[in-house]
């Protein structure tokens, strides 16, 4: 029997790269493509040795071409912090349409399965919560995120038109706030920042009053869950995430409480359209795929606390002022 052989966009990224560690794992032939935005080929040179193993420096949102067959696309190149996509906000719309049609028509040529990286944001501040897939969102087209949840938005509707109008097999992901080891720790996100800051002793920043919440999801949970729902054969989007919701105050303090400073936590506006509230209903992920988290925040927290502990003392120093500068109200 051929070695099945997939190709997974955004490789070189967080996610990206620990989707390529999964399907090395359970054998496949994994092509990586990257145009390196914003991954880090440091992320993947561990597999380079490998014979079924190859990476494409290339931008998605031109022409793909790769030779032989496909059995499988995963579709996870773009920004995906504020940083990024308020810094790179024409490239981040441009992978999101561009780049979704031209991996759409290299699975319509391939005759391949193809997966979409959508995220939770697609839900925008939500009116609902939990948040069920059925739930079309509170999203501001305009405003400073409006970049990155239109995009993600656009990328469902044409990867369904394929579906429906070219029968060509397709998943849907919707990603929930998610951390582990290979984060970039100045990428404007909670997580990350907090340890920043606390590696720098300096005090955490909370923006708004710290009520906000959000549900975090280790990342071996959520590749396990995209592996299920790229070899099931539901076409509908499906939330992936742990809805052990916590409020970004308490998630501070478990922060302190992990890392044993003695910092304060400070408060400052909050940015313009970030959601209040964030925890998926994986109602669906349980009973189609019959997948739900197990590793436990804390046991999480440790891994990633040692991960960035480890890195070289001048990536501590990174600090996303840019993103505070860009999105906090005046």
């Amino acid at each position: 029997m051929d070695q099945k052989r997939v190709l997974v966009t955004g490789a070189a990224g967080f996610l990206g790269s620990h989707l390529c560690d999964r399907f090395i794992k359970e054998g496949y032939y994994v092509i990586a493509m990257d145009n390196l935005i914003t991954g880090d080929l440091k992320n993947i040179e561990h597999l380079f040795k490998l014979p079924n193993f190859e990476f494409y420096h290339h931008d998605v949102t031109k022409f793909i071409h790769v030779p032989g067959h496909l059995d499988y696309i995963l579709h996870f190149a773009s920004p995906a912090s504020p940083i990024d996509y308020l810094k790179i906000p024409i490239q981040t719309l441009k992978v999101g349409a561009m780049g979704t049609h031209n991996c759409l028509g290299l699975a319509k040529e391939k005759g391949a399965t193809i997966l979409v990286a959508s995220t939770s944001e697609v839900y925008g501040d939500p009116l609902v919560h939990p948040q069920t897939e059925e739930y079309w969102g509170n999203v501001n087209p305009v405003g400073p995120r409006g970049v990155y949840d239109e995009a993600k938005r656009y990328m469902e509707s044409i990867t369904m038109a394929y579906h429906t109008f070219h029968n060509v097999e397709t998943r849907i992901v919707r990603i929930f706030n998610t951390y582990g080891p290979r984060m970039r720790l100045n990428d404007g996100r909670a997580l990350p920042a907090f340890i920043g800051q606390a590696l720098r002793g300096e005090d955490l920043t909370v923006f708004g009053d710290g009520s906000q919440t959000r549900s975090f999801c280790y990342v071996d949970d959520l590749v396990e869950g995209i592996y299920r729902l790229l070899l099931s054969d539901y076409n509908m989007p499906v939330n992936i995430g742990n809805p052990d919701e916590i409020s970004l105050k308490e998630f501070a303090e478990e922060i302190l409480e992990l890392t044993g400073n003695k910092v304060s936590i400070i408060y400052k506006p909050l940015p313009e359209d970030d959601p209040k509230q964030r925890k998926p209903d994986i109602t669906k992920a349980k009973e189609l795929l019959q997948w739900q988290p197990k590793v436990q925040r804390k046991e999480g927290l440790k891994v990633t606390y040692s991960y960035f502990k480890n890195l070289p003392a001048d990536e501590w120093n990174k600090l996303p002022k840019e993103f505070i500068k860009r999105i906090s109200k005046p």
